[in-house]
């Protein structure tokens, strides 16, 4: 195996200008990077990356933090993600909290120790405080995690307004309405306070079911559907994410509602998965890979000293009617 005194002796200059051209670390011309590189070509040289890394005092691993990756919103964000991180050099090390005890403490303490070089974090289950106390990279996805702390958001307050009117435009006077509970201050929590206030100013009654932060699975989501059918609640209107959404539809139709004209549905995400069902899906549609960019762009910006970022950056979100609407 060729090490790095080689290449130098093919390329004929000395080793420390192989190593400041592998690590980046100063002046290197281009004629003789084009002779380093020729070198390591031909002698099937790879450069050590941890000890690269090392050299930087950087891991080259950016640690994402979601609640539970089979979840379609995450899956979708953490593989744009990965596809930006890869772009600008970093791996993607992906965190599951909700599976485990204490998950998102201990993923935040491999930041203190320098085992990952920043963190993004979609996850709400620790007070604020864990994260303000850390003077490392972090870019929150929906959640206020600090006056410190950037955070990446769509227009939450738009998307209930626009999911309200589209159930008032349509007719719907009894609505339900699956809400997400948390106890830290997350920003997604606008839409349902502004989808609330829309529907009473239209004189429209809302059913709400508030959902436990740390269950995303179908199970729990078939279990909550379950006992809305169970409540004997009369509703001509459904307002939830996508999977819960799409729950509910498939119970409907199996009690032989006819979808849109007994009820009509609009779901929150717009996920891949409110196309793949019939009728498709009318939906308020998040830019997650907008998400993932403006995320990465941001820790990158910290990553690199600069602390003087965004520190809330807020994208538009869209309507994309379908078969669950008139």
């Amino acid at each position: 195996m060729a090490s790095i005194k080689d290449v130098a002796r093919q390329a004929g200059v000395g080793v420390g200008t192989v190593s400041r051209m592998i690590n980046d670390s100063g002046y290197v011309s281009e004629a003789t990077k084009a002779k380093i590189e020729q070198a390591m070509k031909e002698l099937d040289y790879t450069p050590n990356e941890l000890a690269r890394n090392l050299y930087r005092k950087r891991s080259g691993i950016i640690a994402v933090l979601v609640p539970n990756v089979s979840n379609p919103f995450f899956a979708e964000f953490i593989d744009c993600v990965e596809e930006e991180l890869h772009k600008v050099g970093f791996k993607t090390m992906l965190c599951n909290t909700v599976k485990g005890v204490n998950a998102e403490e201990e993923y935040l303490d491999m930041l203190n120790r320098h085992i990952v070089d920043g963190v993004i974090s979609g996850v709400s289950s620790l007070d604020k405080k864990a994260y303000t106390k850390i003077q490392k990279p972090i870019v929150a996805l929906d959640r206020y995690l600090g006056e410190e702390i950037p955070v990446v958001a769509v227009d939450h307050k738009e998307g209930g307004r626009i999911a309200a009117e589209t159930l008032i435009e349509n007719g719907c006077k009894r609505v339900l309405h699956f809400r997400s509970v948390t106890g830290v201050d997350t920003l997604y929590h606008d839409r349902h306070a502004e989808f609330e206030k829309v529907m009473r100013q239209h004189g429209a009654e809302t059913f709400c079911y508030d959902l436990a932060w740390d269950r995303l699975d179908t199970e729990y989501y078939h279990e909550i559907v379950e006992k809305v059918f169970e409540d004997g609640v009369e509703f001509d209107g459904v307002f939830g994410v996508d999977r819960l959404a799409i729950e509910c539809m498939n119970e409907l139709i199996h009690r032989h509602k006819k979808i849109p004209r007994d009820v009509k549905i609009v779901s929150y995400d717009g996920t891949y998965i409110t196309e793949l069902v019939e009728p498709k899906m009318t939906t308020i549609v998040q830019p997650i890979a907008g998400l993932a960019k403006e995320s990465v762009s941001l820790l990158c910006e910290l990553i690199n000293g600069n602390r003087y970022v965004d520190k809330r950056v807020i994208l538009k979100i869209k309507l994309r009617k379908g078969g669950t609407t008139l």
